[in-house]
């Protein structure tokens, strides 16, 4: 199966229940912008917004569909902060830059409930998460992290429950407490970025798809090249993400592409959705190789995981998340997979996101490293500012420090795979 790399959607639940979308041409000929957006997920279609409601001419190449990669077929869970603790954030960049950093990830939850609102977008966003806990480990380690973002940050809400709780919030007997924020949450990823490109559109941005950029030719004018076409802009801004490839080398060993895997289930009675979360909330575990899940709209279940680093699928998907699953809830056993998939998710060695320039006049986003939902919203209107004049917001993420993953395009993966191998064996002890 190939649930990664269809030049379509994925076969999967988001895109069963997409809202309508246009099939958008591809680019034929040679046309002229302001500033050319590489990518229409959700960096690029709010980098795309952003630009044309100030009246930039923009025009964006995506190599599929809209939404294609890892924005329309992730977990969906928008949670509040970084991979990093603010305190690691800080021995990187210096205290007030990790202030800087903190303020704009909360701005970017904001920003995406402003945008939801403005525009209309039909996705389910929902607040509430919880991260939960399988050990007396992991209990500490949540406790670390509220009294961390409690102390460093001023952050309010955060609420840690006990193993009681913990099962009555889940339903689940697996776990022994949880950690909650109202603040962060979940919602349908195709149909938010669905909504955004439509949005783009209505403010006066060209979408083309299924028009992959293969090269870029750089200058005071930019040219980027397409199998159809070719375009000529003052600026570009590039969002491929996992899916950059050969496009720009010179930043591609920053990031490594990182396959994840999701099923949805058949709708649940609303008796049973709500006993296995009781509350609707985004729920993740906190192994390092975690699991995460949430209702859909339709009261399936949509549970995630098995992380791949070797590139590989795993075989059937049905049955292996399935599986997971249901060591979960193992009230599930008798209830049937509708929809399997996966996609690449972009990370990098710090886990932390890779903002940029290559020369003077071509921005980049990428390696969300799990926390996209958010953050990528934020990063088109960064990378938006910047284009106008105003790039010192987009500076900070630039000042981040990153190194390459070790052992160059062909090495990096089975040096992660075994690195990766040590963390699985952890998270069972």
């Amino acid at each position: 199966m190939s649930t990664i790399h269809n030049d379509r959607h994925a076969d999967s639940y988001y895109a069963a229940s997409a809202n309508p979308a246009p099939d958008r041409a591809k680019l034929q000929g040679d046309v002229s912008c302001d500033v050319c957006v590489i990518g229409a997920g959700i960096t690029g279609a709010s980098a795309a917004l952003h630009l044309a409601e100030q009246g930039y001419n923009v025009v964006v190449l995506e190599g599929r569909q809209v939404g294609w990669g890892a924005s329309g077929r992730s977990g969906g869970q928008a949670i509040i902060g970084y991979n990093e603790g603010f305190r690691q954030i800080a021995s990187m960049v210096g205290r007030d830059d990790a202030k800087k950093l903190w303020d704009m990830g909360l701005e970017s939850k904001d920003l995406l409930s402003q945008t939801v609102e403005k525009h209309n977008i039909q996705c389910d966003l929902k607040w509430g998460h919880l991260m939960m806990a399988i050990k007396p480990r992991h209990v500490r380690e949540l406790e670390d992290t509220k009294e961390e973002m409690e102390t460093e940050t001023g952050y309010k809400g955060l609420q840690m429950l006990s193993k009681a709780e913990a099962r009555e919030r889940v339903g689940s007997e697996k776990y022994i407490g949880a950690l909650y924020d109202p603040e962060s949450g979940h919602l349908h990823p195709l149909n938010y970025t669905l909504g955004l490109a439509a949005a783009a559109e209505s403010a006066g941005a060209k979408i083309y798809e299924n028009s992959p950029a293969t090269h870029i030719q750089e200058g005071n004018e930019p040219v980027i090249t397409t199998p159809g076409g070719t375009v000529r802009c003052k600026h570009v801004i590039m969002c491929a993400n996992a899916y950059l490839e050969k496009l720009e080398p010179r930043i591609a060993g920053k990031i490594m592409p990182v396959g994840t895997f999701i099923i949805a289930t058949e709708p649940l009675s609303d008796e049973m959705a709500k006993s296995l979360i009781r509350d609707d909330e985004g729920v993740v575990d906190v192994n390092f190789v975690l699991n995460y899940w949430r209702l859909a709209a339709d009261k399936r279940m949509l549970f995630g995981g098995r992380v791949s680093y070797s590139g590989l699928v795993p075989f059937d998907l049905k049955t292996t998340m399935g599986n997971s699953m249901r060591e979960i809830y193992p009230q599930l056993k008798d209830t049937k997979v509708d929809y399997a998939w996966g996609g690449n998710v972009a990370i990098t060695v710090n886990r932390m996101p890779h903002f940029g320039r290559v020369g003077k006049n071509i921005y980049f986003a990428h390696g969300f490293s799990g926390h996209g939902i958010l953050l990528t919203g934020l990063a088109g209107k960064l990378m938006a500012e910047a284009v106008q004049g105003t790039a010192e917001r987009f500076d900070v993420f630039s000042r981040i420090p990153h190194m390459s993953f070790p052992g160059g395009a062909l090495m990096r993966k089975p040096a992660l795979v075994m690195a990766m191998a040590y963390f699985k064996l952890r998270d069972l002890l």
